[in-house]
């Protein structure tokens, strides 16, 4: 009886043994498959990022792509100047457009715009005068002018309606790029009347 129990025993020890070694190789395997499943995850996440990465540079690139063509339309708007020749005395107003080279443009005066001849230097005439000055020039596609003031021979000072007829124009929207003074000044000039002795009062 003895022996039958010695090897009773000696026969239930190896498969002990067998059932640990299969129970640590189980465990083995698990924490293999997790350790794989963290690199595969942490291996999306990398790929998931650098496609995300790859996307927002291709966004930015078209963005830029759909910007450039925008700013190249704005760099091709040409500002066109002209050259606006105002005449003003007590009397009458003109307005004249001209090219850079003096080919006239359009050309207006106090009478288009009133019938008495005491207001054709009135301000509020110069302000109707620039208006149509402002419809001709947008029609021709102009955005700026150099501006030419120019009073009666002798005068002082130009006639009042030149000042309001440059202030329309700016509330128009046009640029002015300089205000010149080309009132003729007499220098010397032919003899005055009166005689040697002057005018007898």
């Amino acid at each position: 009886m003895a022996g039958e129990n010695k090897i009773s025993l000696e026969s239930k020890a190896p498969e002990g043994d067998k059932q640990e070694k299969v129970q640590k190789e189980a465990k083995t395997e698990e924490v293999v498959k997790e350790k794989t499943k963290e690199k595969t995850d942490s291996e999306m996440k990398k790929g998931s990022k650098s496609e995300d990465s790859e996307m927002k540079k291709g966004s930015k690139s078209e963005d830029s792509e759909s910007q450039a063509p925008a700013d190249y339309k704005k760099k091709e708007k040409k500002e066109r100047i002209a050259v606006l020749s105002i005449y003003t005395t007590f009397n009458n107003t003109i307005i004249n457009i001209t090219d850079l080279a003096g080919n006239t443009i359009a050309k207006f005066t106090g009478g288009q715009s009133t019938k008495q001849n005491r207001l054709k230097a009135n301000p509020t005439v110069a302000m109707f005068i620039a208006q149509k000055v402002a419809e001709e020039a947008k029609d021709n596609g102009i955005t700026g002018f150099y501006v030419k003031i120019r009073a009666g021979t002798g005068q002082n000072n130009p006639g009042p309606g030149a000042h309001a007829a440059i202030k329309s124009l700016t509330r128009a929207g046009f640029k002015i790029i300089s205000i010149m003074d080309s009132t003729r000044i007499a220098r010397g000039g032919p003899k005055k009347k009166g005689g040697r002795r002057g005018r007898r009062v």
